[in-house]
């Protein structure tokens, strides 16, 4: 199981904006195992190099003091190692110290400055490879949470109704005998689509006003049913199909996985076609100073970056 921590924007512009002469950024791979005992040594040797890389910036032994005791307090956290994602990224100063556990791969990194390098944090913030199962039937309503490289979670919310009849008070949707005024065929696609908006309705809590897609495994006609009631605007556009009841949680994870590659290509091939529209209109520039100068000036909407590359510079805050 992964144990995450993944920041929020909020909290990602917070650290891009903290401005400190003595600020360490640490990128370490690690792998969720029982105890981490090859991660924290790799942490102890990514300790020495950043004090050395202090070191040759100027800083003093009573500066790197009290970053050294939040990083040797983090090496000797038993606790912490036993529960770990994919990365660890810490970020480091004399005055605050912040660690996020990040279910994507990011490479080793070490870097001392005056500001946080917080490259390996976009990839979790952008493309954090999670989504929510909705497997929905006539006979069966279930959430599952899937995360990257791991088990599957049920997070079913406890109102969620369990089937079609039972929501809707029958003994079964299929029957053809009269039950008040609703019968046949007619009177099943409206019990199903009230059966439908409950299940919408249970789900809003969990979903909330975050950004993690949706994906329906489902049916049809309770497919489309349910496509025309959402109200979450990250339902995706292709679902699973088939009978999901009849399908293994892992599976039902997988295909997940891959329609969610789906939706960050649609997302990307989107970013492209603006990218080329906004050349033409001299709106859009990919010269790293160009951008720099542009980025100081308050002039960037979005920001297209190689996560795996990194470039070493200045940049000046008002010029």
């Amino acid at each position: 199981m992964l144990h995450t921590d993944i920041p929020t924007t909020h909290q990602v512009d917070r650290l891009i904006n903290s401005r400190n002469p003595h600020s360490v950024s640490l990128s370490v791979p690690t792998d969720p195992t029982p105890n981490g005992d090859a991660e924290r040594i790799d942490l102890k040797n990514m300790i020495s190099e950043a004090a050395g890389q202090s070191v040759a910036a100027g800083a003093t032994s009573r500066e790197w003091q009290p970053l050294r005791d939040q990083l040797d307090g983090l090496y000797e956290d038993d606790e912490f190692w036993r529960h770990q994602a994919r990365t660890t990224a810490v970020f480091a100063s004399p005055t605050e110290f912040i660690v996020h556990r990040l279910p994507n791969r990011s490479g080793r990194f070490v870097a001392v400055g005056d500001r946080y390098y917080v490259k390996p944090l976009l990839r979790s913030v952008t493309f954090p490879q999670m989504a929510y199962i909705l497997e929905l039937s006539v006979g069966a309503a279930r959430v599952l949470e899937v995360f990257p490289e791991s088990a599957v979670q049920d997070v079913t919310p406890p109102d969620m109704p369990s089937d079609a009849a039972s929501a809707t008070g029958v003994p079964t949707i299929s029957t053809r005998s009269h039950h008040g005024r609703l019968h046949g065929s007619d009177g099943q696609k409206v019990r199903i689509r009230q059966y439908a908006g409950q299940v919408e309705r249970s789900l809003r809590p969990l979903l909330g006003t975050g950004d993690v897609p949706l994906i329906l495994a489902a049916t049809e006609p309770i497919g489309s049913i349910y496509r025309s009631m959402n109200t979450y605007p990250h339902l995706a556009p292709d679902g699973i199909d088939g009978n999901s009841e009849t399908t293994a949680d892992h599976d039902l994870a997988q295909a997940g996985r891959v329609i969610l590659d789906g939706v960050y290509a649609a997302q990307l091939a989107e970013l492209h076609s603006l990218f080329d529209r906004r050349v033409v209109q001299r709106r859009a520039v990919n010269d790293l100073p160009e951008v720099a100068r542009c980025a100081t000036l308050g002039m960037v909407d979005t920001l297209l970056v190689d996560i795996d590359s990194a470039v070493r510079g200045r940049i000046g805050e008002t010029d």
